[in-house]
């Protein structure tokens, strides 16, 4: 256990986003094809669309929970509630470790003035002064404790 937490840190590390990474680190599993998961993904980045809301990281254990436990039934209730559940229990588990599945919170700061539509460069310097790597460790752990 850890292989694909390493996997979706190294993903991150290479310029993916949080949620690219995190997806991308699952996608074989699911028969997915690695290019179109992280691209299905990535708007999910930077807290959604680097809104800074949700934790993309975060965000992507939903995506990774509903490909492990959904039928794809349209009212299929009980399984939905299922699933519901395993995203919370997941979140608060993140939580937990991290303080807040908040990006604002987690990287402690506001959105930019360029209105957040603008990713950062990948530097050294924008690696040193985040958590989001480890943030996607974290989140890659959690789902290969709960849905593998």
């Amino acid at each position: 256990m850890g292989e694909r937490a390493e996997k979706a840190k190294e993903l991150f590390m290479s310029g993916y986003n949080c949620s690219q990474a995190v997806v991308g680190a699952f996608a074989d599993l699911f028969g997915m094809d690695t290019n179109i998961a992280v691209r299905f993904a990535e708007g999910l980045g930077g807290g959604m669309g680097r809104m800074r809301l949700t934790c993309g990281a975060v965000s992507a254990m939903s995506l990774i929970a509903g490909l492990k436990m959904s039928k794809g039934e349209a009212c299929d209730t009980k399984t939905r509630s299922e699933i519901y559940a395993k995203v919370r229990q997941m979140a608060d588990e993140f939580k937990e470790k991290n303080g807040s599945i908040i990006c604002a919170e987690l990287l402690s700061i506001a959105l930019p003035a360029d209105n957040g539509t603008s990713p950062e460069k990948r530097t050294e310097q924008y690696y040193k002064k985040r958590p989001c790597a480890d943030c996607v460790y974290d989140c890659a752990k959690i789902i290969e404790k709960h849905l593998l």
